[in-house]
């Protein structure tokens, strides 16, 4: 399976991290799962995943000190699970460079939900090449949308499903599959989103063009070539 498909889960809970993975795995992520600090960062250099599930009450190392570990080789997200609440304990995480914290008990869907909304991001976030089309340009290393020679002015969001949807032309996306790719878990289910910022994104660049995005009638968008 490729790379980016890859999850490890730590949790000294094996139940936990089971449920986790079988979770993830029936969204055809490759998952390893380990459950102690040291086999934390050990199973990281080896198992080079594209993202980690680290919880912080560990034996061995806590998942702080794994985070600090792994933060030494990689900018690779971590998203931190833990039964502490206290605003400590998040400022902590955030300022060790985690990603994401969850509370348990968690919904694993929620997780899932966070797990592909924080991929996506990395995802543009280290994309170094543009993507070019006639009079077009999306560059994601500095989130710049140049069109017709300027600069449009995107919000994150209208950038992010713009960059979406030039990714991958001529594919047709239902809007419950942009929202689970493009939004993050706070927006699944509605629908109404993701038409309002095509909208958008149609009013700032309404020039002739050889491409469009084009509406799907029952279905959803594509970003489509027209000439």
């Amino acid at each position: 399976m490729a790379q980016e498909r890859r999850i490890l889960v730590v949790d000294d809970d094996t139940n936990i991290a089971k449920l986790i993975s079988l979770y993830l795995r029936k969204e055809n992520f490759e998952t390893k799962e380990v459950h102690t600090g040291r086999a934390a960062v050990e199973a990281f250099a080896a198992y080079a995943p594209s993202l980690v599930i680290l919880d912080i009450m560990l034996p061995e190392m806590d998942g702080y000190e794994v985070c600090r570990e792994i933060r030494q080789r990689s900018a690779v997200p971590i998203i931190m699970l833990s039964a502490k609440g206290e605003t400590f304990d998040k400022v902590l995480g955030f300022e060790i460079r985690a990603v994401d914290y969850m509370e348990k008990p968690f919904e694993p869907k929620e997780l899932i939900a966070r797990i592909k909304a924080v991929l996506r991001r990395y995802e543009i976030k280290t994309s170094t090449q543009p993507i070019t089309w006639p009079n077009l340009s999306v560059d994601p290393s500095r989130m710049v949308v140049t069109y017709h020679g300027r600069t449009l002015d995107l919000p994150p969001k209208e950038f992010e499903l713009l960059h979406y949807l030039v990714s991958h032309p001529g594919q047709v996306f239902t809007r419950e599959q942009l929202l689970s790719n493009v939004w993050d878990y706070d927006f699944l289910g509605d629908s109404r989103t993701v038409d309002v910022h095509v909208k958008r994104l149609r009013e700032k660049m309404t020039e002739d063009n050889e491409w469009a995005i084009k509406t799907v009638w029952g279905v959803g968008y594509k970003f489509e070539v027209v000439k």
